[in-house]
């Protein structure tokens, strides 16, 4: 029993001195590694960017509170970005193959502009002739009785009597037989004939006849098609009155429609390649002779002609035709040109994302640039790139959704723009523009062409009544170029009857309007900015709307619900201090 009570207190002791020995190297070590763990903290805190989550244009060394909301800093996580540039956004290989983004170096050429033209064929104003009756008289029988028919020169049109000619035809007999002596008289007689347009077969065969004709021919002046009549049977003329209207269609005219905006890019000696609407895969080439010196104040085109050989007849008058220019533009021959894929708006400012690669990776950083002209499908940059910088132009949408969750500058958290102040007056003026142009909107997620036109109508005259006086100084300079585009836009949308055009003026009467209610804000609760990434072949286009509901005006019942939120305008309110967390994708994410 004595060894037994021996062995137990053995094992006792051998167990609290094992735990001793583990306790101090546990807990020991914990704390060496917890203080070594706050020394390399503190050492690294020094070295930390620190920003606001709800601001991340605010950048600073040491934590502190947000100079805008007031919340805490936090630091910048080192992961994301590139460390030359914490507005960076660094994404790995594997990402961008996800994401599909492709990119494009920047370089220097030649700038060509497209311009797509509708127009129609018209009868050459040159070549349509009235033809008169030379003589007085009763239409006894119409040759020609119907519009459409053909006839040559020569032809007989219709008879008429004519006592006049009859009283002519007695003189010239009565001068004949007096021709020896008085020759004068004679040849006087003829001439009156003449003067009637009848020829010297016609005379030669009364004089040998001797009988005086009471009907007399009207003879077609030249060859064409009757494309009016003028007299019925019966009816009575005067000498020189038109009787036919004969239009030679042998030569024929295309006339093409121009938007005031499109005149600076085409010229006389243009090449048009043209397509008619009823020759399927037939193509044609012409030359731009002429274009109308005056605008046309209803509908603010002008016309831009060009003259066609049509022999064989295939171009008939009031044919639809389509046609395209491509334009250089002499003033931008060595001009910086990025894809409009890569081109991402904001309001009135224009962003792109510039690729850079370091020892760390590849990155990406927003940069704001201004645009030049509009080639099409093409933009060329005025300022803000240069030639050999590489950006993003597939995957533009997806880099800056990855850089809004990586805290970094985008579309979405982008340095606040003001909105300037306006009298409420002009807000309300503008706000029942804003409703005027959600008319456009629904008309045309509808698929509603004939309500897209009356509703852009109904818009271009809300614009008419906006009093610009109301504003000074900035707000004022700013609207100016906005009405423009307003205006502009919303007559393209009124005169067009196809739906896919009216769509792609949709789209600049957009931007127009997004950027007219951040600058100057509408007296509405909440507005949406809403975006849909596959219209116009993936480039993306986005719409104000007075619902956060997802309606594509851009593809209709085809994807209605494709689209999301992009941000949320409320009354009173600058851009910079909307709503972020209303600005979240409907559902979620995007829509199909």
């Amino acid at each position: 029993m004595n060894s037994i009570n021996k062995k137990n207190i053995f094992i006792v002791v051998a167990v609290f001195v094992l735990g001793l020995l583990l306790g101090w190297l546990v807990f020991g070590g914990s704390s060496h590694s917890q203080d070594a763990t706050h020394d390399h903290a503190q050492d690294a805190e020094g070295e930390n960017t620190y920003t606001c989550s709800m601001h991340p244009q605010i950048r600073q060394d040491e934590p502190g509170d947000c100079p805008i909301c007031g919340m805490d800093l936090i630091p910048v996580e080192a992961d994301g970005a590139d460390d030359s540039d914490v507005n960076a956004l660094r994404m790995s290989p594997t990402a961008m193959q996800l994401a599909d983004v492709q990119t494009t170096v920047i370089t220097t050429g030649e700038s060509v502009k497209t311009l797509r033209l509708n127009g129609k064929v018209q009868a050459d104003e040159r070549l349509v002739y009235t033809q008169p009756a030379h003589f007085p008289g009763r239409i006894e029988r119409l040759m020609v009785n119907f519009t459409g028919d053909h006839v040559s020169k020569a032809q007989v049109l219709a008879y008429v009597y004519s006592p006049e000619l009859v009283t002519a035809q007695q003189e010239l007999f009565e001068a004949e037989k007096i021709k020896d002596t008085q020759p004068a008289l004679f040849s006087s007689a003829k001439e009156k004939l003449k003067n009637w347009k009848l020829s010297d077969g016609q005379i030669d065969q009364m004089l040998a006849s001797g009988q005086a004709e009471s009907t007399f021919p009207i003879l077609a002046n030249t060859s064409g098609y009757v494309t009016r009549m003028m007299v019925s049977s019966g009816d009575y003329v005067q000498r020189g009155q038109a009787v036919y209207e004969i239009t030679d269609l042998s030569k024929v005219w295309l006339l093409f429609d121009v938007y005031e905006s499109d005149l600076p890019w085409i010229k006389r000696g243009a090449t048009v390649d043209y397509s008619i609407s009823s020759l399927p895969g037939e193509t044609f080439t012409g030359t731009v002779n002429y274009i109308d010196p005056v605008i046309d104040p209803r509908t603010r085109i002008a016309k831009a002609r060009i003259e066609v050989s049509n022999t064989d007849q295939k171009l008939k008058p009031e044919m639809f035709a389509s046609g395209i220019v491509k334009s250089k533009l002499s003033a931008h021959q060595s001009s910086l040109v990025v894809p409009k894929s890569a081109v991402m708006w904001t309001g009135t400012k224009s962003v792109v994302y510039v690729k850079s690669e370091s020892d760390q990776g590849v990155s990406f950083v927003m940069r704001e640039v201004l645009l030049g002209a509009d080639l099409g499908g093409a933009f060329v940059i005025a300022s803000g790139l240069d030639a050999g910088e590489e950006v993003v132009t597939n995957g533009t949408f997806s880099v800056d959704a990855a850089a809004q969750l990586a805290g970094k500058p985008s579309m979405m958290n982008r340095p606040g723009t003001q909105s300037l102040e306006t009298p409420l007056a002009f807000r309300e003026q503008i706000t029942n523009l804003a409703n005027a142009y959600f008319g456009v909107k629904n008309a045309l997620v509808e698929d509603n062409v004939v309500a897209a036109q009356e509703a852009a109508k109904k818009m271009e005259d809300v614009l008419e009544s906006v009093n610009m006086g109301l504003l000074k100084g900035e707000a004022h300079d700013r609207w100016m170029p906005l009405s423009g585009q307003l205006s502009d836009a919303g007559a393209h949308i009124g005169r067009s009857d196809d739906i896919e055009v009216q769509r792609e003026h949709f789209q600049l009467l957009s931007e127009a309007v997004l950027a007219m209610t951040e600058k100057f804000g509408l007296e509405i609760d909440k507005v949406y900015k809403q975006y849909c990434p596959m219209a116009f072949d993936d480039e993306g286009a986005n719409w104000l709307s007075e619902s956060d509901e997802i309606l594509n005006p851009y593809f209709g019942d085809m994807m209605l619900r494709c689209g999301e939120v992009l941000e949320t305008y409320r009354k009173g309110l600058p851009v910079a201090a909307t709503d972020n967390a209303d600005n979240h994708p409907t559902s979620g994410g995007h829509n199909h």
